[in-house]
């Protein structure tokens, strides 16, 4: 029997997937690139490890892509071949597991909550269940758990830069910006290749509306990340969207080209339809020719990758950025398959997650596509009800403001000047910039007046 860094039993006999096994959740955490590699010298080392197979799995159940299905299965079939002799915890991640892969994240929330109830220093337990939430809008949640656990966590631990990045990104989509930017600046300060700090930074900078200063500090980054994986092409897209608001269009398709949607880059060639790098690159050029620029033929090969994925709803806010790319290359008959099968998944009386998917899901992408096609009615009576209910998509503020701003520009369009003054009123009091000197609202203020 081993223990990991924090003094948590691990089943294993060996020193050496012990250690593997907390440099994984480590870069997991910090999103290092080789994190699946060291689970797999973690598995080299004990092939019966029951947290290796768990990590493994949970990974990949991360990755939001049905193509890992049958490798989620091995994994799952080894970590419960294993659990007869394993920790009542590490039971407890196998249950949640599986849970997890049945769909039933109800389950796998309530075990993950028992499990840190008991050891609210397990790191991995921590982060799978925080990152699960996040994807489906549980913000309360993900607040919640951060503030519960923290109590138990000091500096003397190993992976409190961990714990408080969690922390932090927690209290940032709550709007606590300043205790946010506290916690991860000494985060950062312990390991500048916490690629997780960078994000909550990034976060940050964008929610005060700090677009230079955003700009720099990023560019400042940049040496960092050849070690990180696909989440640096996100912090490529938070720069882009900074350089939006400095008028810097030019340069953010540039970037595009090079940065966030690099066919020939390696990332993107061992992943090309990696969930995160898809929503980067429609949100951004959807953006991009709101503002007048012509992206070219970029659109087509993402519309690729959303045909290849209707019926995919593993992380509810990549389906409305993929009708984005299919309504602008006017795919229609894709875009039909599309809302059918999202249609019948939300009349699924055994899906947990059935009433987000007809009440949110299905609007949102039918809001893309009538805002393609020009009717813009049509958006405002889709999307105006139910910003509120936006959150369920999961996600970021900063992702989820792309339907702000499809809203805005519709109403604009519509002639909704109420829906137009209700909003740019909203964006005054939660910004300290005002909204004419943001780029996707700019337009709309200036509309007002």
């Amino acid at each position: 029997m081993q223990r990991d860094a924090r003094g948590l039993q691990l089943s294993t006999d060996s020193a050496a997937a012990a250690a593997l096994f907390d440099r994984a959740v480590e870069h997991f955490l910090k999103y290092h690139r080789d994190t699946m590699n060291l689970v797999s010298q973690a598995l080299a080392a004990d092939p019966g490890f029951v947290m290796g197979h768990c990590i493994s799995g949970y990974l990949m159940m991360a990755g939001a892509n049905p193509a890992h299905r049958p490798a989620i299965a091995r994994s799952l079939a080894a970590a419960e071949a294993g659990s007869a002799v394993a920790t009542r915890r590490e039971q407890r991640h196998v249950t949640a597991l599986s849970a997890w892969t049945r769909g039933a994240l109800g389950e796998a929330f309530a075990v993950w909550r028992d499990l840190l109830d008991d050891d609210p220093t397990d790191l991995l337990a921590v982060r799978i269940s925080d990152t699960t939430h996040f994807r489906f809008g549980h913000t309360q949640a993900v607040l919640d758990q951060a503030d519960r656990l923290a109590p138990a966590w000091s500096p003397d631990l190993p992976g409190y830069d961990c714990f408080q990045s969690v922390w932090a990104f927690a209290h940032e989509e709550a709007g606590d910006t300043e205790g946010a930017e506290r916690a991860i600046d000494a985060a950062y300060e312990r390991d500048p290749e916490n690629f997780f700090a960078h994000h909550v930074k990034a976060h940050i900078l964008e929610a005060d509306s700090r677009p230079h200063q955003g700009n720099d500090w990023l560019a400042a980054q940049t040496g960092y990340w050849p070690i990180g994986n696909n989440l640096v092409h996100h912090l490529w897209w938070h720069r882009a969207l900074m350089q939006l608001d400095l008028g810097q269009r030019d340069a953010v398709l540039a970037s595009y080209d090079a940065n966030i949607r690099n066919l020939g880059a390696p990332l993107t060639k061992a992943a090309p339809d990696q969930f995160n790098d898809l929503q980067n690159a429609t949100a951004l050029l959807w953006r991009l020719e709101l503002l007048g620029l012509d992206v070219g033929a970029r659109w087509d090969e993402l519309a690729d990758k959303a045909e290849a994925r209707i019926g995919d709803t593993a992380y509810l806010l990549l389906p409305p950025h993929l009708m984005l790319a299919l309504a602008a290359t006017e795919r229609d008959a894709a875009s039909a398959r599309f809302l059918a099968a999202l249609r019948e998944q939300a009349g699924d009386p055994n899906r947990w997650d059935a009433a987000a998917i007809g009440d949110v899901v299905v609007p949102a992408c039918e809001a893309g596509l009538a805002h393609r096609r020009g009717q813009h009615a049509q958006v405002v009576t889709l999307l105006a009800p139910r910003l509120e209910q936006i959150r369920l998509l999961g996600g970021s503020n900063a992702q989820r403001d792309l339907f702000r701003q499809i809203l805005i520009d519709s109403a604009m369009r519509a002639d909704r000047r109420d829906v137009v003054a209700a909003m740019i009123a909203e964006e005054t009091v939660s910004h300290t910039v005002p909204p004419a000197e943001r780029a996707g609202y700019a337009a709309a203020a200036r509309w007002l007046m």
